[in-house]
């Protein structure tokens, strides 16, 4: 469902020249699939997730999601994609259930079905007793289900999540994660970008190291420890991140 070949991004500075915030950035997702995307801050990860979502569009490469290119169907893309990210947004004189209705109509849901769909998803995400709350009485883990609400409501087979939990108390974010788990199971296609070690070894399939817009490794959790010698993730975080300063080689042949 996301098939990315060759990505790069790059800017034209005055006295650096070209800077490259992603450079040859190649992988895929597949349905029932949560892909991990890890890097320290200023890696490349949200400028990888805002050309898959189209805020932005790639200098070189190609990236296709549902199907779609990014660049030449940006609206195709829109409407199959649910992007959430740590910043909630919520507005304050709206009520939750009216939120994610008008999240709703703006993915253009014909009435009769946004009404079902809001119904699926406020009980799916046990959301009926918060409906008519305002935003401005919300709690942040109410916030977050709003958020999560209006990324699914169009019911997308594509959905990225950028550091969704950053901020979040433990018992919120274990919701959120539990949530997201869910989703996995309803075989959508899942990029999830993080730097917490703990939610990568809970919900990832497979991940990339990100840095200096470069992936430097790629498989899943146990393919790289033992590629790597290294079983502990955190560590193997670093080590590869490590490695690539000293060499400035990356490491995504097989």
């Amino acid at each position: 469902m996301i098939d990315v070949r060759h990505l790069s991004k790059y800017f034209d500075d005055l006295r650096l020249g070209r800077v490259y915030a992603l450079k040859d950035v190649t992988f895929d997702v597949q349905p029932g699939e949560i892909f991990g995307l890890l890097g320290p801050n200023g890696a490349g990860k949200t400028t990888c997730l805002r050309i898959l979502s189209t805020v932005l569009r790639p200098s070189e490469g190609h990236a296709e999601v549902a199907g779609f290119d990014v660049s030449s169907h940006p609206t195709q893309v829109r409407q199959n994609i649910g992007f959430m990210s740590g910043n909630t947004g919520i507005y304050d004189r709206m009520t939750a259930w009216e939120l994610v209705e008008y999240y709703g109509r703006l993915y253009g849901l014909p009435e009769d079905l946004l009404q079902q769909r809001l119904a699926e998803v406020f009980e799916t995400l046990q959301m009926d007793d918060i409906r008519d709350v305002l935003g401005a009485k919300m709690s942040t883990g109410m916030k977050q289900k709003v958020s999560i609400a209006r990324t699914i409501i169009h019911d997308p087979p594509v959905l990225i999540f950028d550091e969704p939990t950053s901020g979040l108390d433990v018992l919120v974010a274990r919701a959120l994660l539990k949530a997201i788990e869910s989703l996995r199971s309803q075989g959508k296609s899942i990029i999830f970008s993080t730097h917490i070690m703990r939610e990568v070894e809970r919900l990832c399939d497979r991940i990339a190291i990100i840095h200096k817009g470069h992936i430097l490794t790629m498989g899943t959790i146990e393919e790289l420890g033992e590629k790597h010698n290294q079983p502990d993730t955190e560590e193997l975080f670093f080590d590869v991140i490590s490695k690539y300063e000293q060499t400035g080689e990356t490491m995504t042949s097989p």
